[in-house]
């Protein structure tokens, strides 16, 4: 079982955000397509990250939606996307599909994410790397420092994953 520390703060000005970005992080970005398929489970989530490349991850993780740095527990295993999503829609059944555009950076311990995610707008991610003895409470400062250096207030931080957030929309725009 691999752990992190994550927050999500969605992002209002992209080219501000940006700048700082590229002022503490020392290489380029990589540049990722992902469509994220997610499927109904009774806890955690389930979801099928294809790369648009042929490949795939499968990922269940573990996270409380809340909008501080929280931990998060995960397995990740490689698959083929196109049988893997056959098998998952019919056993479980898709709760939801999302789309993005991803900019990852790396710096030290931590995957900085630049999202654009279709329907929803600009996020960043912040993904502490936890090594197996640290504690929770040491990456939460890491993850907390880099909030402050990427100018990321509380205002800013958002609970739950893409996921919940299109469903809320959905919902909202139905209401």
């Amino acid at each position: 079982m691999a752990r992190n520390i994550e927050i999500k703060a969605r992002i209002e000005n992209a080219h501000q955000f940006k700048q700082r970005l590229h002022e503490i992080t020392p290489q380029p970005a990589e540049i990722i397509l992902q469509t994220d398929t997610f499927f109904n489970v009774a806890e955690g989530r389930l979801k099928l990250r294809d790369f648009r490349d042929g490949s795939a991850e499968l990922i269940f993780y573990h996270r409380s939606n809340a909008t501080e740095p929280t931990c998060s527990s995960y397995w990740r295993s490689s698959c083929e996307p196109d049988s893997m999503l056959e098998l998952l829609t019919r056993a479980h059944g898709i709760r939801g599909v999302v789309k993005k555009r991803r900019e990852l950076y790396l710096l030290e311990q931590t995957r900085i994410h630049f999202d654009e995610v279709d329907g929803l707008g600009t996020f960043c991610e912040l993904e502490v790397v936890l090594e197996d003895q640290q504690t929770e409470s040491a990456g939460q400062s890491v993850a907390r420092e880099l909030m402050q250096s990427l100018m990321i207030s509380d205002d800013d931080l958002v609970d739950g994953a893409y996921v919940d957030l299109l469903e809320h929309s959905a919902v909202t725009s139905r209401a």
